[in-house]
């Protein structure tokens, strides 16, 4: 089995990053191996990958669990019977809970207290990849999205036994789940505890498995639900659907699917949060003598007024033309930067124009001057200028 990669190792951050540094390298590498984008072999592995370790970081109980213990903090069962106690630590007795789970620990029982079997638990939680256009994920829209999960046995309702007949008591564990094993060590023999080799840990014999299920009490089923997109989600955030993951075991309720939201980038605008980005492009005419122009924004085009003497880089702010917050307070700004454009193909007349404006500001063009300009040149290096 391949050993996973350092969470920050992955998303090329260090350990101390800020939740800011950490989202912005997800979203930088989300988008570099996403399967739609990348089509390398190994791009999709890489996305997982990516998308698994900013899972676990961008949570703050989960990274603190995992800068204490690495992969180990971020199972799910971490804590839950290998030590007794919470979550990553030990029993509140003060240490191991006796003598016997010391042993236990050291010679394959497992330490801690016994699992039920037949106690219900929870299914595991999915994943799912939603890809949306700019204009979706800043006004929200609702996708129909389908997959595969493990369901619960139509047939036998989730106990893996062909109807009419009943799994019964595994007659080696007698429902317990786990055998006691004597076994050899350098202190002698010494009694261990581990899973059944009968019923593998459930406690029960099925003699007559169900035909659908094979006796596992699930069935692999094409899944569908409607995921209403909240407006102004961005690149890489996720939100959680209760109990449309796998189904449960001995009876217990559904995981969970975790939806990652895939957002496309736009030939026009930046965003960046709630604020929305755009460069206007502007010709010398109108920065001098002032305009008014119409500027696109996700809202429709909108009217500004163009000063007279504006420089490029110059900014204007139209007030709730950006995205919506995710968590309320209304809606961001659209932020237009000016861009000046040189013309490349002017036609003589134009030509003309822009010597006069310049000979008037008193700024000869260089293309009027070229003998003066190569005088000044031998002069600098020595030469003398002609007669």
């Amino acid at each position: 089995m391949a050993t996973k990669r350092d969470y920050y190792e992955v998303l090329g951050v260090q350990k101390g990053a800020s939740d800011d540094e950490i989202k912005k390298a997800y979203r930088k590498l989300s988008k570099k191996y996403h399967p739609d984008i990348n089509k390398e072999a190994d791009a999709d592995e890489k996305f997982k990958e990516v998308t698994e370790a900013y899972e676990i970081l961008s949570d703050a109980q989960k990274r603190a669990a995992y800068d204490q213990y690495g992969h180990a903090g971020t199972d799910p069962n971490f804590g839950a019977g290998g030590f007794g106690g919470g979550f990553g630590g030990f029993s509140g007795g003060g240490g191991f809970g006796g003598f016997e789970d010391i042993f236990e620990s050291f010679f394959g029982g497992g330490g801690g207290r016994r699992v039920n079997p037949n106690a219900p638990r929870q299914g595991d939680d999915l994943q799912y990849t939603i890809n949306l256009s700019f204009e979706e994920a800043i006004f929200g829209v609702e996708k129909e999205i389908q997959y595969k999960r493990e369901e619960t046995c139509h047939t036998c309702h989730g106990n893996g036994a062909k109807p009419g007949t009943e799994p019964t008591t595994c007659h080696k564990c007698h429902g317990s789940g786990t055998i006691n094993v004597e076994r050899q060590t350098p202190l002698g023999r010494v009694m261990s505890r581990q899973t059944c080799d009968v019923c593998h840990g459930s406690g029960k014999e099925i003699k007559e498995p169900c035909a659908t299920c094979h006796g596992t009490g699930h069935e692999k089923k094409t899944h569908k639900v409607k995921v209403n997109v909240p407006a102004g989600v961005e690149n890489g955030q996720q939100m959680r659907l209760a109990n449309q993951g796998e189904a449960g075991v001995n009876g217990g309720p559904y995981g969970d699917l975790y939806v990652v939201f895939y957002v496309e980038e736009s030939s026009i605008f930046d965003r960046e949060g709630s604020e929305i980005y755009y460069e206007l492009p502007l010709n010398f005419v109108q920065a001098a003598l002032g305009d008014e122009v119409n500027v696109p924004t996700v809202h429709g085009e909108v009217k500004l007024k163009i000063p007279a003497g504006t420089q490029t880089g110059t900014k204007f702010r139209l007030r709730g033309k950006g995205a919506p917050r995710l968590r309320g307070g209304g809606t961001g700004d659209q932020q237009v930067t000016v861009k000046l454009i040189t013309p490349k193909n002017l036609s003589d007349s134009q030509k003309e124009a822009l010597r006069a404006f310049a000979k008037a500001s008193g700024h000869e063009p260089q293309e009027q001057n070229q003998e003066g300009f190569f005088d000044k040149v031998k002069d600098a290096f020595g030469g003398s200028k002609k007669k």
